[in-house]
């Protein structure tokens, strides 16, 4: 877990796209949000995999969606229950669970669909908001990190070029 911390703060300090790094929270927050043995989950694990995104904010997002999850699992059998129930709803989930696809997705399980919903409905937002975290830490900390005279000392020593060196 160190290590991928270790990864995330690299990243964060990178080059890397700002937005590589909000979607794989934004999956991160899907996966983690929703019961793991999904249907979904296997469609956003591809995605992660197809797309530009960066996995080391996707497996620090999904342990820490994970854990917050089992915390907001009544919210979600709440909202889930809400949107089950609704009778103008109703005709659209027996056609669902008609079909073997949507069954397989569990769908008609109040935690499931509630987390699914808030998850969708998160997920724009959260992209924004950690776009915005990520380039606000880059313009703010990590330039007042690198401007310590200790930073800079010990990037202008032998033994930090031969770990540049090593490490590639």
């Amino acid at each position: 877990m160190v290590k991928i911390i270790a990864k995330f703060l690299k990243v964060l300090s990178s080059e890397t796209d700002p937005g590589q790094i909000s979607l794989g929270f934004c999956f991160a927050m899907v996966a983690g949000f929703t019961p793991f043995f999904s249907l979904h989950n296997l469609f956003v694990l591809l995605l992660v995999l197809l797309l530009r995104i960066n996995l080391a904010s996707f497996i620090l997002g999904l342990g820490l969606f994970s854990g917050i999850a089992y915390i907001l699992d009544p919210l979600f059998h709440t909202i889930g229950l809400a949107a089950l129930s609704s009778a103008t709803l109703e005709p659209l989930w027996v056609v669902l669970y008609n079909m073997v696809l949507f069954r397989l997705e569990h769908f008609n399980n109040s935690i499931v669909m509630g987390s699914l919903l808030v998850s969708a409905v998160l997920f724009i937002p959260l992209y924004l908001a950690s776009n915005w975290l990520i380039q606000k830490y880059r313009d703010t900390v990590l330039e007042w990190v690198r401007k310590l005279k200790i930073v800079q000392a010990l990037k202008a020593s032998r033994l930090f070029q031969v770990y540049q060196t090593l490490s590639g």
